[in-house]
């Protein structure tokens, strides 16, 4: 049987972790799959469950963080080593940056046959300083060169790998798409939504906007709070926005907000209505999904917003800004309005438009479903990854 080792920065709530779990799960039994997984900030949400939903036991590497800690990442790489020589793996397969660099040096060292590496996202505009980003864009054009092949998840990214970015010739990256199991989004809308409207005292005349995601620098919720401030002072109808998350930039919103003359509520602190509601972690987001009436997306960087799948899997009309792969995970002006990172006034414009148009929101969110199902589901993935497998294999043994 062939045997991988696939490791993960760290499960924490997101695609990533998804897509890492459902290989782990369902490439059995034509694959032995044995999975690692680095430590989550402290400040993030855990996604453990999904693992132990899927009856899986992740190899936990404590030293193996997010940040840089040379020290602690050289444990790291002694551990990995030491599993890949007990383990002995076919494959080595890792997914985003920190474990792509660790294990794939590892994987190198110890000369397993097929070094494989999904992109994520990227962090080679809007999250260092220029010296840093430099810095790790050449170490990710080394290990690619030294890997079999690099994976993108949408074929914008393999374009900006390739030829913008050049980590590495555009015929070494495949494009594999995510997937997900998107059924909870369909089922029980109903009910789902009357639950969420109730706990956060929704009335059934108000509109709900909602923003799902860390709230770091890079998903820029500012924009999203400058264009709501402008929806506020424009609207007649009743409009409230939820930001779904927590992070490192709360406390630097919540100011924000309380400076612009805007009020605000955490919901974990504090249950009463107002115009902008911190909800903090929610693992139900086929339940957060349901209960709005709105997605936004406002980030600087995106890979494959998992957040705007999961939208169009219940039926929601999607504002975005046009970053990364967005224009491959929505179809514009049909399930979604898209806009400049840059421009306050446009994306406020759009969300007016959504708020407004009561048939617009409606059309928009029934044209998601069937789109994101046949191109984002987790069976997809799988065929499509097995596949990918096979042939790397069959060329790496002379037989492709």
């Amino acid at each position: 049987m062939t045997k991988i080792l696939r490791i993960i920065n760290r499960l924490n709530l997101g695609g990533p972790t998804f897509n890492a779990a459902f290989l782990t799960k369902y490439l059995e039994p034509e694959f032995e799959t044995l999975l690692v997984s680095g430590m989550i900030d402290e400040t993030e949400e855990s996604s453990e469950f999904i693992a132990r939903e899927l009856s899986l036991e992740p190899i936990y590497i404590p030293e193996m963080y997010r940040d840089i800690n040379l020290f602690q990442d050289r444990k790291a790489y002694k551990k990995i080593k030491s599993i890949i020589r007990e383990f002995k793996p076919d494959i080595v397969h890792t997914h985003a940056a920190k474990a792509g660099t660790l294990g794939r040096l590892a994987a190198i060292n110890c000369k397993v046959p097929v070094i494989l590496h999904t992109f994520h996202g990227h962090v080679f505009h809007s999250y260092f300083s220029p010296f840093k980003t430099r810095m790790f864009l050449e170490i990710e054009r080394y290990l690619a060169n030294r890997s079999s092949r690099i994976i993108a998840i949408s074929e914008r990214q393999k374009k900006e790998l390739g030829l913008i970015y050049k980590v590495a010739p555009l015929d070494k990256i495949e494009v594999i798409p995510l997937g997900f199991n998107l059924e909870p989004f369909q089922e029980n809308q109903d009910a789902k939504r009357i639950q969420f409207r109730k706990q956060y005292l929704i009335d059934d005349d108000e509109i709900v906007i909602s923003i799902i995601g860390r709230l770091v620098p890079v998903k820029n919720h500012k924009l999203f709070i400058d264009a709501m401030k402008i929806v506020f002072e424009n609207t007649n109808k009743k409009v409230r926005a939820f930001i779904v998350g927590d992070g490192q930039e709360r406390v630097n919103l919540e100011n924000y907000i309380q400076s612009i003359g805007i009020d605000y509520v955490n919901f974990t602190k504090e249950q009463c209505k107002a115009p902008i509601t911190f909800t903090s972690w929610r693992k139900d987001i086929d339940v957060v999904n349901a209960g709005s009436d709105i997605i936004a997306l406002c980030s600087f960087n995106e890979g494959t917003p998992v957040s705007l799948i999961e939208a169009q899997a219940a039926n929601k009309p999607i504002v975005t800004t046009r970053v990364g792969g967005i224009t491959d995970v929505v179809i514009p002006s049909k399930t979604a309005l898209v806009s400049s990172k840059k421009s306050v006034t446009n994306f406020a414009r759009n969300l007016f438009m959504m708020i407004e148009d009561d048939e617009m929101r409606k059309q928009m969110g029934l044209s998601g479903h069937e789109f994101v199902a046949q191109k984002f589901s987790y069976t997809r993935l799988i065929s499509d990854m097995a596949a990918f497998y096979n042939k790397l294999l069959k060329e790496q043994s002379g037989l492709g």
